[in-house]
């Protein structure tokens, strides 16, 4: 019973998965590994003695051992990706940054030369006044 109720919960976490790509909830690149682990842990439930014969091949003497080990390392390598995918995404923020700055610099200027260059018959610059 066990076994099914595991299943049915991997189905469950796929087909969400799914739902939320599909309503740009979720990047594809992280669904598809949320996707691959949901439907591993589906065949684990509905087949649990394919972690047995994965020990037994790589000689392990207590499959959940196997499995939990499997899983730690995922969760590791998920966790170095996001940090990955963090660092650049804060890159390139303080490249923005630094790049509506220079843009706003710009702009300051250009707005003083225009004005520095304006009609002397104008009463809004003699007033002080900005247009």
């Amino acid at each position: 019973m066990v076994s099914i109720l595991t299943g049915t919960i991997g189905i469950g976490v796929a087909g969400l998965i799914v739902w939320l790509v599909r309503k740009d909830r979720l990047h594809v690149n992280h669904g598809f590994g949320w996707i691959v682990a949901a439907f591993g842990f589906a065949l684990l439930g509905f087949a649990p003695g394919a972690i047995d014969l994965i020990a037994a091949r790589f000689g392990v003497a207590y499959p959940p051992v196997l499995g939990l080990t499997v899983a730690i390392v995922i969760l590791v390598i998920k966790t170095l990706l996001m940090d990955i995918e963090r660092s650049r995404l804060d890159v390139r923020n303080q490249r923005l940054t630094q790049r509506v700055a220079m843009l706003e610099a710009d702009l300051k200027r250009l707005e003083f030369f225009h004005s520095s260059k304006s009609d002397p018959s104008d009463t809004r610059t003699k007033a002080g006044c900005e247009p």
